[in-house]
């Protein structure tokens, strides 16, 4: 692997498969009762986070403690960036704390690339403006694989505000390189005006695609983003690309439901749809911590760059 880890369209086939592999060897520690490797003790890992989160934050955080590594939690509010510090001045500061991983969540495109032109140590992007979030991805291809066996040739349709979704552009990227088959469906408003570059197909047509995917993975409508009415209503939108229940009759019976959360229930996804036994979304959490910590491990200790 590279000693960073950016972009989705950063890893080849073999390293998303050995990152996907070693998740799979780290997923027996959490059936433990001690959760805990010393693995990586000595390192210090620090989660420089400027956009909220909840589940991507604490998966880094749990991940790297269960390798036993020191992690530094870096919130932009109540810090010196919130006194006009610059992400370089603040970069340079956790260098010479001596910071061995950045994991970096920013609402600037490209902010992750930059750090890593200013720091020693490894940096991992957990999300940047609407580019890219590659560790979703790669929980969401971990979560597929164990559901579905293998991700060759599967036929994956991603739904909804894939304009403004960095998780859907790093599943494209990813999915693709893994062999799978990937359509997006989204109104012509929602989606970005270069999406014929991508490696994947598009319809704005839910119904036609659902019959032959093995895999619908839903996406948030991300209202904070938009400054613009991007379609008539919620209610024309959840009528049009919403996950009901009569949707998901019409999906073979073993392809599975994906989310990757924070959701709107009753918005892109019915709330019976969201819990039921074909719905992936608990276990894209919880698969979320063994991909982290198989990204932190190869990064850090697994293997010599």
């Amino acid at each position: 692997m590279r000693r960073h880890l950016i972009s989705a369209a950063d890893l080849s086939r073999d390293d998303a498969t050995l990152i996907l592999d070693t998740a799979d060897e780290l997923a027996r520690v959490s059936d433990r009762s001690i959760k805990k490797l010393p693995t990586l003790r000595g390192r210090t890992v620090v989660n420089l986070f400027f956009e909220d989160s909840t589940r991507t934050r604490i998966s880094f955080e749990a991940a790297a403690k269960r390798l036993s590594a020191d992690v530094i939690n870096f919130s932009a509010k109540g810090s010196s960036v919130s006194k006009g510090e610059s992400l370089k001045d603040t970069a340079l500061t956790l260098q010479a704390m001596g910071a061995d991983a950045v994991v970096i969540r920013h609402s600037a495109s490209g902010a992750p690339h930059r750090l890593a032109n200013w720091v020693d140590g490894s940096v991992v992007n957990a999300g940047d403006g609407t580019h890219e979030h590659p560790t979703q991805a790669l929980l969401d291809a971990f979560t597929m694989r164990r559901r579905l066996g293998t991700l060759e040739d599967r036929r994956v349709t991603i739904v909804g505000d894939v304009l403004h979704s960095r998780v859907a552009r790093s599943n494209v990227l990813l999915l693709n390189t893994l062999g799978a088959q990937v359509t997006l469906v989204a109104p012509p408003t929602l989606l970005p005006v270069t999406v014929e570059s991508w490696p994947c197909e598009v319809s704005y047509d839910l119904d036609a695609a659902l019959p032959k995917s093995d895999v619908v993975m839903m996406l948030r409508v991300q209202s904070e983003r938009m400054n613009a009415a991007y379609f008539p209503s919620a209610r024309e939108y959840s009528r049009r690309y919403g996950l009901d229940r009569d949707r998901l009759a019409r999906m073979p019976e073993d392809a599975i439901v994906m989310h990757p959360g924070p959701m709107n229930r009753g918005m892109e996804i019915a709330a019976e749809v969201a819990d039921c036994a074909r719905s992936t979304i608990v276990e894209q959490v919880a698969n979320g911590v063994t991909i982290r910590m198989a990204v932190l491990y190869l990064l850090l200790g697994g293997e010599t760059q």
